[in-house]
């Protein structure tokens, strides 16, 4: 039963022997091989470098020749080496630009003068065009008044906004405290509208009051809302003679931007007003040498207007503190 049951297991396989692992003696082949590819290579690079492209090197003279700044002569003998022929064969010497030395300090502040100079030209160039403009503007503006027989009810003046045209508002345009249009106020509107409406200049409205307060429970709460809404009735009025909305703007600005102080005589009449700018476009620095071209008179009263006299001591009757007011 023993022997049996080993059946085949208790056969001993057989062991073959043990060669010897071949070596391979041609293996220096590979490395003899990739070594003469890269000795090939090489020579042929340098075969390559050792021919000179005539037009690749005159075009590259040519661009260093561009680059550069003044110009020195790259020549070579005929007798340093075999390619000496082929420099002999260029058209003319090569022409090396070197940079040239720094420019000296004065030098630069000169220029920097010069050119501060020339802007300065172009401004002032620039300021008198926009005046002389302007200017034409006010004369059509005059000239219209005149014809329509409101001579002197208008002030102007240049500033680096434009041309400012201030329409006295007592009694001219409006009554005391209110914003309702008087006759004569149309008349002007009437007069000065068509040419408003020719320039191409974007025209601000302006509402202003004078110093003194509107009347307490009166319709109005205070010289803000008064100023501005006569700056914007004057808005309509004129987009209603055809004057383009959409280079129209109202503002009111209360007692904050008199033409006159309050000191003065004819402050009541004068600072009550409504001011159309004619906005100038010209540049922001030509625009700060307006004001010192203008030389129109300074702003003075209108001969049929003068103040309401004013009672220091005794109340005012009501009539007399109307046109006190606003």
């Amino acid at each position: 039963m023993s022997a049996g049951g080993h059946g085949h297991g208790g056969k001993r396989r057989k062991k073959h022997p043990e060669h010897e692992e071949h070596e391979n003696h041609e293996r220096w082949l590979v490395s003899y091989a990739d070594m003469m590819t890269l000795l090939l290579v090489l020579f042929v690079v340098l075969f390559a470098m050792s021919q000179v492209d005539k037009d690749k090197f005159a075009a590259l003279a040519s661009g260093l020749s561009e680059a550069f700044g003044a110009p020195v002569s790259a020549l070579s003998s005929a007798g340093t080496n075999s390619d000496a022929q082929v420099l002999d064969a260029l058209d003319a010497a090569v022409d090396v630009q070197i940079p040239p030395a720094p420019a000296a300090e004065s030098d630069v502040d000169t220029a920097a003068a010069e050119a501060a100079a020339q802007e300065a030209a172009r401004v002032a160039a620039e300021a008198r065009a926009e005046y002389d403009e302007l200017a034409a503007a006010r004369d059509a503006i005059d000239a219209a008044l005149a014809a329509a027989g409101r001579a002197g009810t208008a002030q102007y003046e240049i500033d680096e906004r434009g041309l400012v045209v201030h329409i006295v508002s007592d009694p001219v345009l409006f009554g005391p405290e209110e914003a309702t249009l008087q006759p004569a106020g149309r008349e002007i509107l009437d007069a000065i509208a068509p040419t408003l409406a020719a320039l191409p200049n974007s025209l601000a409205v302006e509402g202003h009051a004078n110093s003194l307060p509107v009347t307490p429970g009166g319709p109005w709460p205070s010289n803000w809302e008064l100023s501005a809404y006569r700056a914007t009735t004057v808005v309509r009025y004129l987009a209603a003679e055809g004057v383009p909305q959409g280079r129209l703007s109202g503002t009111g600005y209360s007692d904050t931007r008199p033409m006159v102080p309050a000191s003065d005589a004819n402050a009541l009449s004068l600072n009550r007003r409504v001011d159309i700018v004619v906005l100038s476009d010209a540049s922001a620095e030509a625009a700060e040498l307006l004001p010192g071209l203008d030389d129109a008179p300074a702003p003075t009263a209108p001969a049929p207007i003068a103040p309401a006299p004013i009672a220091p001591a005794a109340p005012a009757a009501p009539a007399a503190q109307e046109g006190t007011h606003e």
